[in-house]
């Protein structure tokens, strides 16, 4: 399966230059999908445009391009409409041509359709989640989790090699006050820091907060472990490096849960990097000091009150911030991982810092016109209120209770149909179990993913795990419903000759063709626009094209269609739309299961 708007965008390129006698460089094909069926499959605006460059009317311009435009193998006969669309309608032929060509998928690998990687692949640092090591994950983190899972499955999908790095902030003076507070409460690590456990975090924050709230002993006790940490005393950073780790083990209990794999990466890794980062800013010439600091100045950026507004590289007591860690991990990412798209996966609310950060870049010369810098800024989850997410009594809600929750939740879904000892008689523990599981993950990431990045969400546990609409669980019974469809007809999807034809005779057939033919083409859009709601959408339009395929009613026959060439042509369709749904919602992080 390949690109079919990538495809009738070189074609259309290609008309346009032999039309307008230019070089195909300079040309914008403007092809993109109809967003209504009857002017086509895809449609190019580029005539109005060139037109009025040109000093002739759009109709006449699209003519000329038609009559240049190489698509017969493609399409049925371009149309111009209104004052100089050309529309594009795919033909039949073409649809069940390039389905047909799909390969069985591989038993040794994984299965991507038929679909190649792109010619071209690059580096790319994805910077994700990065929760503060000093405290239990929360709901908070999920947003930057789950999209930049499922950015780094996309991108990696399309061939790219992708670092998943996990910015964990474990460096810093509050790490003096929980060292200082470990070795009071927990003195036996000093001797065996191996055996660290610490079974809240959150709890231990607190404790530790309080104590230096309230005692100015152990405040300043607090202070001068810093100042241990920060010159790398041995027993201390033993201490430190155990504190890490524990916290570290809390976050990937998450992680795991969650199926997310990544590189964890802590503000310590580039601390002995932050000195020649300043020296580099002083030898360019950017660096200013102002009241004993050491900032960088850059155009555009003013204070609330109009002042110039600067990035502090080094505060005025000689020490570094995160400013210079960002520049720090800026410059390691493009230089030492060889990185040329960088995507920072943070709040939308962090959009100044980043945008400040990335000038800076530029300025120093770090970047060029060969590395893209994206801070892919997201809104945040607020409770199906409208509040912000909390716990009844305030406090901020644990991303593993969530998850806890969830599951909780999703089994009484699967388990929906009750018998009489209260559990679904075609199904035991252990499946319902590992069905439950599935889902409850799947439909904390599928809601969040299915919504516009930029944009606040509410929170809302009912729509979540609702078996209709575009949610998690639709999307899962959809693929299981047409597994069992195998099933029934007592064939092994596997089993189907890759080489059976396929053919289209009626509406429900060929919107599904089309629809399954469109993969390709979403996954390269998410990839470049890295919006997974793009892909969300398209595998709910997957689902109801299918839906009204299978229906007995506006759909066709297939398990008992005849003859016997058809019917292996509809359960071909069949088995290229689970194929379709379980790669679809692998690139969202979202496990299948055959049976709901």
């Amino acid at each position: 399966m390949r690109s079919t708007i990538d495809l009738l965008r070189r074609r259309v390129t290609a008309a346009v230059a032999r039309a307008c006698d230019v070089d195909e460089t300079d040309v914008n094909s403007m092809v993109n999908r109809s967003q209504d069926p009857k002017f086509g499959d895809y449609q190019s605006n580029c005539a109005m445009g060139l037109a009025k460059k040109l000093g002739v009317k759009p109709r006449d311009l699209a003519t000329r391009i038609i009559a240049e435009l190489d698509v017969a193998d493609v399409c049925e006969t371009a149309e111009i409409a209104g004052p100089g669309f050309i529309n594009l309608r795919l033909s039949s032929d073409f649809v069940t041509e390039q389905l047909a060509a799909i390969p069985a998928a591989p038993a040794d690998r994984a299965d991507r359709l038929g679909i190649a990687k792109i010619d071209h692949p690059i580096v790319v640092a994805v910077d994700m989640s990065s929760p503060n090591l000093a405290k239990e994950m929360h709901v908070g983190h999920l947003r930057s989790t789950v999209i930049g899972d499922c950015v780094a499955r996309i991108l990696e999908f399309e061939g790219h090699e992708v670092h998943r790095i996990n910015h964990v902030g474990d460096w810093g003076t509050q790490f003096g006050m929980l060292l200082a507070y470990l070795r009071r409460t927990q003195p036996h690590v000093l001797d065996a820091p191996e055996e660290l456990r610490l079974d809240d975090l959150e709890e231990f924050y607190v404790a530790a907060k309080s104590l230096y709230d309230s005692d100015a002993d152990f405040a300043e006790t607090s202070r001068m472990t810093v100042v241990e940490l920060q010159s790398q005393e041995p027993t201390v950073m033993a201490v430190w490096r155990a504190f890490c780790y524990e916290s570290l083990r809390h976050c990937h209990e998450v992680y795991d849960h969650l199926g997310v794999r990544l590189e964890d990466r802590g503000e310590s890794f580039y601390r002995d990097m932050l000195g020649d980062v300043v020296r580099q800013i002083d030898e360019k010439g950017l660096a200013v000091e102002s009241d004993g600091a050491i900032c960088i100045f850059l155009d555009g950026f003013k204070t609330r009150d109009g002042d110039p507004l600067p990035i502090i590289i080094r505060k005025s007591d000689g020490g570094y911030n995160y400013d210079t860690t960002d520049l720090a991990a800026i410059y390691h990412r493009i230089e030492k991982l060889h990185a040329r798209r960088l995507i920072y996966v943070v709040g939308i609310t962090q959009k100044q810092h980043f945008d400040m950060l990335f000038a800076a870049s530029r300025k120093i010369g770090w970047t060029g016109d060969d590395v893209e810098l994206k801070h892919l800024g997201f809104g945040s989850m607020l409770a199906k209120d409208g509040r912000p997410f909390k716990t009844r009594t305030g406090g901020t809600v644990k991303l593993k209770d969530m998850l806890t929750e969830a599951k909780t939740r999703a089994r009484k879904v699967v388990e929906r149909n009750d018998d009489e000892d209260g559990r679904r008689a075609d199904l035991d523990d252990a499946t319902i179990d590992r069905i439950a599981e599935a889902v409850s993950v799947g439909a904390i990431k599928y809601f969040d993913l299915s919504h516009n990045l930029t944009s606040d969400y509410k929170f809302d546990w009912d729509t979540m795990l609702s078996l209709e609409g575009n949610t998690a669980p639709y999307m899962m019974y959809a693929y299981a419903r047409v597994r069992s469809i195998g099933r029934k007809a007592g064939i092994d999807f596997a089993d189907l000759p890759a080489d059976t034809p396929i053919t289209v005779e009626h509406d429900p057939e060929m919107n599904l063709a089309r629809t399954l033919l469109r993969f390709a083409e979403t996954v390269d859009q998410v990839a470049a626009d890295l919006r997974p709601n793009i892909l969300t959408d398209y595998l709910f339009e997957l689902s109801k094209a299918f839906s009204t395929f299978y229906d007995r009613r506006h759909g066709v026959r297939v398990i008992d269609a005849e003859p016997d060439s058809l019917r292996l042509s509809r359960l071909r369709l069949c088995d290229l739309t689970a194929r379709t749904l379980k790669i679809g919602l692998g690139l969202l992080g979202i496990q299948t299961v055959e049976q709901m």
